[in-house]
């Protein structure tokens, strides 16, 4: 099964097991009826965006729609291009690590994730410009941060060239 298939059924099923239609995953994610259904049938491949739409929505982590595929999920958005690389359970939290690319001169302004959800990034090449629309911070080659992920933020690729970091997500249980 491809990658819109695979991710396509699981929001199926996540949906469905909260008991929730169609029209009001629509209206919660701010995504078109339309489109939620050609992504719920594999008929679209899904962007970063529209998961992190759906997946907010639902309540749960973005990779509860990506883990367990066979082999690591790679979802671009307009500016950020991710693979997750690791899922951590634990009874307080599930832990993500993505390898990311943001692409040069592209900004991606991300909606608040559950509450208590924290960032943290490691910038291995280029500037990023990340963390809450109210107070980003440039982190430079070798350098880390983490903000409060319950806000809108951003990720941006000021100077003129790809970002390349690992962006580590924390969702409380």
């Amino acid at each position: 099964m491809d990658l819109a298939a695979s991710v396509g059924v699981r929001v199926r099923e996540l949906r469905e097991a909260q008991g929730i239609s169609l029209s009001e995953l629509a209206r919660r994610s701010k995504i078109g009826k339309g489109t939620l259904s050609e992504l719920e049938s594999g008929r679209r491949n899904p962007t970063l965006d529209t998961l992190y739409a759906l997946t907010t929505a639902l309540k749960v982590p973005l990779s509860t729609a990506l883990h367990d595929l066979a082999s690591p999920a790679k979802i671009s958005g307009d500016a950020v291009e991710a693979v997750l690389m690791e899922r951590f359970e634990a009874d307080a939290s599930v832990t993500e690590t993505y390898r990311i690319r943001i692409r040069c001169r592209a900004t991606q302004e991300s909606a608040a994730h559950s509450p208590g959800t924290t960032e943290h990034i490691i910038v291995l090449a280029g500037t990023a410009r990340v963390g809450p629309l109210t107070d980003p911070v440039l982190i430079g080659p070798g350098m880390h941060g983490s903000w409060a992920a319950d806000v809108p933020h951003l990720y941006q690729a000021p100077a003129g060239e790809d970002v390349e970091a690992l962006l580590i997500v924390r969702y409380p249980q």
